[in-house]
């Protein structure tokens, strides 16, 4: 399909090494009580973290409740919404592969509009376990927010313009795929004791992305199985070297290299053994 220039004929990104320091005997005392009390308040849910979680699910609940009474009045077949969803649920998750990908590899906290969320991803893969203990709106609060900011007036539009059931179905499902992504990520960092009835056999069939699919991608140097809906996108992706194509031409044009070609950068690093309660500060 396309010829790849081996990385290894890439010029390295020269890194200036720390200055040498004296090895020291300092004992270093664990946090005081309030510092692992205010780690743990940033993965409670707040009360704006709560209205856009109502505020994105009753915009998925509007447009897809449009698509029914579509339906039912008899102006669209039944058969076309079931499957624009199920295009949906597919798009959705290569399009939070592809996010996945950008954040991981380009950018950091001081980019506009991502910044934090870049800060997040780099968090994550330090102390990966903490989004299991986040509140479920803590953890999807962001997501939500986008999607009634833009699927309201969407809908609104597609209802103006007469459009059919299955485009209403099509825009609901993938907003609730995208939001929902972020839970389906938490399931696939959680024990199988931990997990909610139904969850580890959904895992299993490929419905949601499972553990040891999303496990691969917490291996250093973070490059592959970046899709976080079902994963069903990643064997594709990354078989073909999509991703790594995309930064070839990136590199080429820009001369910027991903995140991904050079050595992991400590802030990147699991962190084993650590107290990821105590580290939730990273991941903000």
């Amino acid at each position: 399909m396309y010829t790849l220039t081996p990385r290894c004929h890439l010029p390295p990104l020269r890194r200036s090494p720390p200055p040498c320091q004296a090895a020291t005997t300092t004992t270093v005392s664990p946090p005081p009580p309030q510092s692992l009390s205010a780690a743990a308040d940033t993965l409670r849910s707040t009360w704006p973290h709560r209205f856009w979680t109502l505020a994105g699910s009753a915009a998925i609940l509007s447009s897809l409740s449009t698509s029914a009474s579509l339906v039912t009045s008899g102006t669209s077949p039944a058969l076309d919404p079931l499957a624009a969803a199920l295009a949906a649920y597919s798009l959705a998750d290569l399009a939070t592969g592809i996010y996945h990908w950008l954040v991981d590899n380009y950018g950091d906290a001081t980019t506009p509009f991502v910044g934090s969320q870049i800060a997040a991803f780099q968090g994550h893969h330090r102390h990966p376990s903490t989004i299991t203990l986040r509140d479920v709106s803590n953890n999807l609060h962001a997501l939500s927010r986008a999607a009634a900011l833009s699927l309201l007036p969407a809908d609104a539009l597609l209802s103006a313009a007469g459009a059919p059931a299955a485009a209403h179905a099509f825009a609901g499902g993938f907003a609730a795929c995208v939001v929902l992504s972020q839970q389906f990520h938490a399931w696939a960092h959680e024990k199988r004791r931990r997990l909610p009835v139904g969850v580890e056999w959904l895992q299993e069939a490929g419905v949601l992305v499972s553990r040891a699919e999303h496990a691969a991608h917490h291996r250093r140097p973070y490059d592959s199985n970046y899709c976080i809906v079902s994963g069903m996108w990643n064997g594709v992706l990354d078989r073909y070297r999509v991703f790594e194509a995309l930064e070839m031409v990136v590199y080429l044009r820009t001369g910027v290299r991903p995140r991904s070609w050079d050595e992991t950068e400590e802030s990147w690093m699991e962190v084993a053994g650590d107290d990821d309660v105590a580290a939730a500060g990273d991941e903000r």
